[in-house]
């Protein structure tokens, strides 16, 4: 049998570097290797490109670069790759990005993959930056009659006072509420607020991680999260709803990454109907979206049982 030439890129110029580092070990730890040729693809905090063909402990531990690594960069149907005085052209049937945050799931690399010619997995360039995007995300899902965390989104270029910005929110909704970038992950620039103390840091710190000038302000949901896993094109299936349980007000980084005081519960602890009804409106969302190939849907489940 012939085997798939799929290249896995991990790493990326964003503040979830390390994550992907993560991801990226242990997907190549369970990849079936009789059935696909890997070639592995480093992507530098800098963004330059290169050909790994080192240990995937020190890929997973960030020492990469202190093994053999080769520059290259992508072209048509494939990867450049550049050795000292000649190159070589390796074919990809496929190209699994394995990254996180910005440069890596807003879109940007999956239209350098589209420009290339070469199949990838995950959602298309536009569904990714739409997902990336908190706001685009709130516009579209609420267009769509899906009921949302009240928001608000503030602006880099309106240059407003932030103590006018948060009379506004605490008027339009209620405290707590959290700052969030709208174009980050894993938890960086997230802070819960509960009065104005602090509120002129957290702004900051919000804009800083978003890099675009966006942040979005959300009334605290009561209740818990729950997660839904969504695969398929055409035909959808979903996996069995999670429920991750916190002791503190935000499943920060350390605690999405670590889990010291937090637990996930798989299944959710929920009834039948209940989770029937996180799968199905995980796939409402999946489809309003524009996904395709898989995605993880994150909802909040109130006390009264409302999504």
């Amino acid at each position: 049998m012939n085997k798939t030439a799929l290249g896995v890129v991990f790493g990326g110029k964003s503040s979830e570097y390390a994550v992907s580092l993560h991801s990226a070990a242990s997907l190549l730890r369970q990849i079936r290797t009789e059935r696909y040729a890997i070639t592995m693809i480093a992507i530098s905090k800098e963004g330059e490109w290169f050909l790994y063909e080192g240990s995937i402990d020190a890929l997973e531990h960030d020492r990469w670069q202190q093994e053999k690594c080769t520059p290259c960069a992508l072209t048509h149907d494939g990867l450049l790759i550049l050795h000292e005085g000649s190159y070589e052209i390796r074919h990809l049937d496929c190209i699994f990005p394995v990254l996180h945050g910005k440069n890596g799931e807003d879109g940007t690399i999956q239209g350098l993959f589209e420009l290339s010619d070469i199949p990838y997995v995950g959602c298309d360039h536009m569904s990714s930056a739409i997902c990336m995007d908190k706001e685009m995300t709130h516009i579209i899902v609420e267009h769509a009659g899906i009921p949302c965390a009240p928001y608000m989104s503030v602006y880099a270029w309106e240059h407003r006072d932030p103590a006018e910005v948060f009379a506004a929110a605490r008027d339009q909704l209620g405290l707590p509420f959290f700052i969030k970038p709208c174009n980050a992950g894993s938890s960086y620039g997230i802070h819960c607020i509960e009065g104005e103390e602090g509120f002129a840091q957290a702004l900051a710190d919000a804009f800083y991680h978003d890099g675009k000038g966006k942040v979005i302000l959300e009334k605290a949901i009561e209740g818990f999260e729950i997660g839904c896993a969504v695969m398929g094109n055409a035909e959808l299936i979903t996996g069995r709803a999670d429920e991750i349980e916190i002791q503190g007000e935000l499943f920060d980084y350390v605690e999405k990454y670590n889990l010291i005081t937090s637990k996930i519960h798989m299944p959710a602890r929920v009834d039948a109907e209940t989770e029937r009804r996180i799968q199905e409106t995980a796939k409402r969302i999946y489809r309003a979206l524009g996904c395709r190939c898989f995605a993880r849907v994150d909802m909040f489940l109130e006390p009264v049982g409302r999504l």
